[in-house]
């Protein structure tokens, strides 16, 4: 079992990472941080309560982080997930006890993740699925918590994909800066990024199959993810809805799901039409020592068969 601290920003596909991580046996979810990206900061936090309320697991410590990228402006997608981040469907309100429970921790997600693995009797895995805001902060505030850092397995970049620009993925897009800082921290990195995350789809079917099920969590989240895979056909032509978070945390529970290749990546800031580039040495042109192990195959059946059943045992509690 794997200790880990999940950082997001709900967002559809950030709430199926969500409900993975708190109910895979292979994982021991220390806590969830989130940071302003796919909707503003207060959005994706109060995103975040609800979908544990839904899921009734209100014991997760919670806390909020940064709302914007160290030194840009917020870059939301409201064409993709909507106004509240969330659009779809109503998730339940946040669960009163658990808003007492984060009232009462008081902590900035910053100063949690510097807690929890510096304070931890064994090696944390961090698992970043929003803007590297939180993660980078961290690390050069307490520089020492690398040392207790087992790997980041971070959704975000490409090889060869983009979605906010022709040259770059979103969540890197955002904030390039914290980026380049988590990109050159020394710790191991497995990026899962667009190439392998536009395979991991629930299609139109297999959402309907969802929704057929009118369970108490399937009846929520499949009106969700129809929202989130039609807004992905309008705008990507892509047939369904790409679970790109949820990949990074299936990777966790079920190593074998995506195939890497340890190749030297680095992160365009400067660049006037490629900022937030993950510039990817697949030939090794530049001879530079490889820093990241780079998702480029994904066993897309595995990992919808994941999420069925995840989704069908959270019916049946």
């Amino acid at each position: 079992m794997k200790k880990i601290i999940l950082d997001c920003d709900p967002g559809h596909d950030d709430m199926i990472a969500i409900i993975l991580a708190c109910s895979s046996d292979e994982i021991d979810l220390m806590g969830i941080t989130t940071v302003a990206g796919n909707q503003t900061g207060d959005k994706t936090f109060i995103n975040t309560l609800k979908v544990l309320t839904l899921i009734n697991r209100i014991d997760i410590p919670v806390a909020r982080g940064f709302d914007k990228p160290i030194f840009r402006k917020l870059t939301v997608a409201p064409r993709i997930h909507g106004v509240s981040g969330l659009d779809g469907a109503d998730l339940p309100e946040p669960n009163i006890e658990l808003l007492e429970r984060v009232k009462t921790l008081d902590i900035h997600a910053v100063d949690f993740i510097i807690k929890s693995v510096k304070e931890s009797d064994e090696k944390v895995t961090i698992v970043p699925t929003g803007p590297l805001t939180n993660i980078a902060i961290a690390l050069l505030k307490e520089p020492s918590i690398k040392d207790n850092i087992d790997r980041i397995i971070l959704m975000g970049g490409a090889v060869y994909d983009s979605n906010i620009t022709p040259a770059s993925e979103f969540n890197i897009y955002v904030d390039p800066e914290a980026a380049k800082i988590v990109f050159e921290s020394g710790i191991p990195i497995t990026m899962v990024g667009l190439d392998v995350t536009n395979k991991a789809i629930l299609t139109f079917k297999d959402i309907e199959e969802l929704n057929n099920l009118q369970g108490g969590v399937s009846g929520v989240i499949a009106p969700l993810l129809k929202f989130f895979a039609q807004a992905n056909k309008d705008f990507f032509g892509i047939g369904g809805a790409p679970l790109h978070d949820a990949l990074a945390v299936s990777y966790i529970i079920m190593p074998d799901i995506i195939k890497t290749k340890y190749l030297n990546v680095t992160i365009e800031t400067e660049g006037k039409y490629t900022r937030g580039r993950t510039v990817v040495d697949v030939y090794n042109i530049t001879g530079k020592e490889p820093n990241v192990d780079v998702a480029f195959e994904v066993n897309s059946l595995a990992f919808k068969k994941l999420i069925k059943n995840t989704i069908k045992k959270l019916d049946q509690r």
